[in-house]
């Protein structure tokens, strides 16, 4: 009987430990993002391991996020950044539309629900500062929309801006990708669609302002979730469409 399946679990249970290692290593230092780790001859020895066995679980580390490599400086605890996680998302939404759409769906899901459920703590917390930042992004977006241009920058900008004031850099990161999936699974059902109704969608985020504008959570909460209906309605057409092939 071959071996070989037993070998590759061995492997793979050696890399882990190793990641695992590293990262323990990290944490027990005190080591913030940007700093320097140890060298790759300083890991080898301190961990037992050969280079190769070190490079590989750095290439791990680094698709993870964990960890930034420089040519000529070294390796370095990674910056904030959830690369990793946009990409699997953004990939796992794609594949989805090929068959039902469960994932892209779910991953709607997950947008609205985190927009809805802080819509109103960053109502409590926004400032006349964001409220002019948001203003001038909306103005821009009508401005786009008269000449039926599209607006995807502005459109970002616009959910960024409207949860800073919650003050929390991961849920702005987390955004930010949700935002950036949400965008592929769009372009992937319909690449024009974004260029169809400008001005309809400049309006609702004029709307969804005017509602943060009156502190009005409940009207806020409604206009948000109500954004969301477009892409549903699309992934629920593309999901019959697949059943009537399949059938």
């Amino acid at each position: 009987m071959s071996t070989l399946p037993a070998r590759r679990s061995d492997a793979r249970a050696r890399l882990h430990a190793l990641t695992n290692d590293i990262t323990s290593l990290i944490l027990e230092r005190g080591l913030l993002p940007g700093d320097p780790l140890p060298t790759e001859q300083e890991l080898m020895a301190e961990l037992g391991v050969g280079r190769n066995s070190l490079r590989e679980a750095v290439k791990v580390l680094q698709a993870l996020g964990i960890v930034d490599t420089r040519h000529g400086f070294g390796m370095f605890v990674a910056k904030e950044n959830l690369n990793a996680l946009h990409e699997s998302l953004a990939f796992r939404g794609q594949m989805s539309l090929r068959h039902h759409g469960h994932e892209a769906t779910e991953l709607v899901d997950v947008r609205q629900a985190l927009e809805t459920g802080l819509i109103g703590l960053a109502i409590r917390a926004v400032t006349e500062e964001h409220l002019d930042a948001l203003e001038k992004v909306v103005v821009a977006m009508e401005e786009r929309a008269a000449r039926n241009e599209t607006f995807v920058e502005e459109d970002k900008a616009f959910h960024r801006i409207l949860f800073e004031p919650l003050d929390n850099q991961l849920l702005t990161n987390l955004l930010g990708v949700f935002w950036d999936v949400y965008r592929t699974i769009y372009s992937a059902i319909d690449p024009d669609l974004a260029v169809t109704h400008p001005v309809k969608t400049a309006q609702d985020h004029r709307d969804i302002l005017n509602a943060v504008k009156d502190r009005d959570v409940d009207t806020a909460r409604k206009l948000i979730s109500e954004h969301f209906q477009g892409i549903r309605a699309l992934l629920e057409n593309r999901r019959l469409e697949h059943d009537a092939k399949a059938n």
